[in-house]
């Protein structure tokens, strides 16, 4: 959660009901681009992912290994760095937001394994 460009976060508020983005890595041994399709939620220029597969998914060992990534949602096309979040305001308020989009999670109920347990990643986008 870091800088307010106010033009970005008007833009990605109005994208983040969609129901996927398409996250680009580079590939850590090869050198190319891998893209996945994952769930997203967005909280001011930061967009937030949840890795249920941990440090074992290829995409975060990419990210990990080079932190440029390129996110698309929509039609629209953003970059952005790629940061394990390990804060702990940050990290509830992204588990809490996902599991709430993906799950129907709401305030007093528990989480899922999923919406406990997933490596958060956040993402600091750029236009």
């Amino acid at each position: 959660m870091k800088s307010k460009n106010k033009d970005l976060i008007t833009l990605l508020a109005q994208l983040s009901k969609e129901d996927y983005c398409y996250l680009t890595t580079i590939g850590r041994k090869s050198g190319n681009p891998h893209e996945i399709e994952i769930w997203f939620g967005i909280q001011d220029d930061s967009l937030y992912l949840l890795s249920g597969g941990g440090d074992d998914s290829d995409w975060v060992k990419n990210l990990r290994a080079n932190s440029n990534v390129t996110v698309r949602i929509a039609a629209q096309a953003f970059t952005g760095i790629a940061r394990i979040v390990d804060e702990d305001k940050e990290a509830t308020m992204a588990r809490h937001m996902l599991a709430g989009k993906y799950q129907g999670w709401k305030e007093g109920q528990s989480l899922s394994e999923w919406g406990k347990t997933a490596l958060i990643v956040g993402i600091d986008l750029r236009m």
